[in-house]
C-alpha cells in the first residue's frame, strides 16, 4: 500500500519572553504563529468504513491540534517556569491574564518539540506525525521531522 502525507494548517496568537536572552526577545512580545501539521499513513481501504479513502479525517486532525495546541496557546503568554519570569506570570494571572508556564525556554524550537509530543500522543495507531512547521514570523520558523527523531 502507498503511504500518503496530509497537512492541515492552523494559526494562533501567542506572547512570550526569553529570559536571559541578549536581544529584543528578552522583552514580552507576541507573534502570529502559523502551524503546519503533516501526518502520514495509508488511506483506509475498507469500502464499508465511513472514512474510506482517508488517512485521517481532516476534522479529526483539526480537533486534536485545536485541543492540544491552538485552544491552549491562543492569546496566552508563555513563560519559562524555572526563571524569575514566574513572578511576572503570577502577577498577570492574578489580573486575569491567560498565562502558561512551561519547563523550557519558550522558543519556536522548544515549542515545536512540545507540540509534536502532544499531537503524536493523540493520533490513531495507523497514523504517524510526519512533521510540524511552526512559523513565528514571515521569514522565521522551526521544523520537527519524524525522520530526524527516530
Amino acid at each position: 500500500m502507498t503511504k500518503i502525507r496530509i497537512t492541515k494548517q492552523f494559526s494562533f496568537e501567542t506572547g512570550h519572553a526569553l529570559y536571559g536572552y541578549d536581544g529584543k526577545c528578552k522583552n514580552v512580545h507576541g507573534h502570529s504563529y502559523k502551524l503546519s501539521v503533516t501526518v502520514i499513513g495509508e488511506p483506509i481501504q475498507d469500502r464499508s468504513h465511513v472514512k474510506f479513502g482517508m488517512v485521517i479525517d481532516f476534522t479529526d486532525l483539526k480537533k486534536i491540534v485545536r485541543e492540544e495546541v491552538v485552544d491552549v496557546f491562543d492569546h496566552a503568554t508563555i513563560f519559562n517556569s524555572t526563571t524569575p519570569h514566574v513572578e511576572l506570570a503570577q502577577e498577570l494571572k492574578q489580573r486575569g491574564h491567560h498565562v502558561i508556564l512551561v519547563d523550557y525556554q519558550p522558543t519556536s524550537e522548544n515549542m515545536v518539540i512540545d507540540f509534536a509530543r502532544k499531537i503524536a500522543e493523540r493520533l490513531p495507531g495507523s497514523v504517524q506525525l510526519y512533521s510540524l512547521k511552526l512559523q513565528e514570523t514571515d521569514s522565521s520558523f522551526a521544523e520537527w521531522h519524524l525522520s530526524d527523531n527516530l
